[in-house]
């Protein structure tokens, strides 16, 4: 799964991801959480690129009463076409989460130990998404996503079974193209990313705190790593 993830780096975000205009404040985040709100580039039919605000935790157009529904953070890969809540989405609410690293926990005898998962390089990363609006009672829609994982590379296997679905930049497009994707192609898409571009570090338990949130939480904690 994917529970926690990082936008560190804000410069450049825009331009990276092809979009002319984003009224999202860009700040640096290290601790992003479900229930919190992200940036989310989505490509509306006949339109340009944008940057949204929404929340983490998908709320369906359908649902009539959110606060007593589920509100899934991921979505597996291997499973859209089925799942009644994500099949409608695929043909036109898919979306980009950019990010530039993620978190996952490895059982250490009582304790949960935190690992940091990011680019070699630092870059910025798109996690595939799905998004909806969901109309309030008092009119206004809210806007919501879920990341969707697959399989994890080797890598990523030492600290969980599943990863966040990151996309080839070459594959960003045609994430956001207006066609519905087949499941030939949703495999291919959302295949695992390559390991040979990630590196992975012990981070502070303090990450295990949502409301903890800045620049030591990504840092190298000295209580060593994972064996191989």
């Amino acid at each position: 799964m994917c529970g926690r993830f990082t936008i560190t780096v804000t410069i450049g975000l825009p331009e990276r991801f092809g979009v002319a205009h984003c009224k999202v404040p860009l700040l640096p985040r290290y601790n992003i959480a479900p229930s919190q709100p992200v940036p989310v580039i989505t490509h509306p039919f006949g339109s340009i690129r944008e940057c949204q605000e929404m929340t983490w935790g998908l709320i369906p157009s359908t649902s009539k009463d959110p606060t007593h529904s589920p509100r899934p953070i991921n979505a597996r890969a291997e499973t859209l076409h089925e799942r009644s809540t994500f099949r409608p989405l695929l043909s036109s609410r898919r979306c980009l989460i950019p990010a530039t690293g993620f978190y996952e926990w490895v059982r250490s005898g009582k304790s949960s130990i935190p690992y940091y998962i990011h680019c070699k390089n630092g870059d910025f990363f798109a996690l595939a998404g799905l998004w909806d609006a969901w109309k309030a009672p008092d009119g206004l829609f809210r806007k919501t996503f879920t990341i969707i994982t697959t399989r994890p590379n080797p890598l990523v296997a030492r600290y969980h079974d599943r990863m966040p679905a990151i996309l080839l930049p070459e594959n960003e497009a045609r994430w956001l193209d207006f066609m519905t994707p087949s499941n030939k192609e949703l495999k291919e898409l959302l295949s695992p990313y390559p390991e040979e571009y990630l590196t992975a570090h012990r981070v502070s338990l303090a990450v295990n705190d949502p409301m903890h949130e800045d620049a030591s939480l990504i840092k190298r904690d000295e209580g060593g790593v994972l064996p191989v």
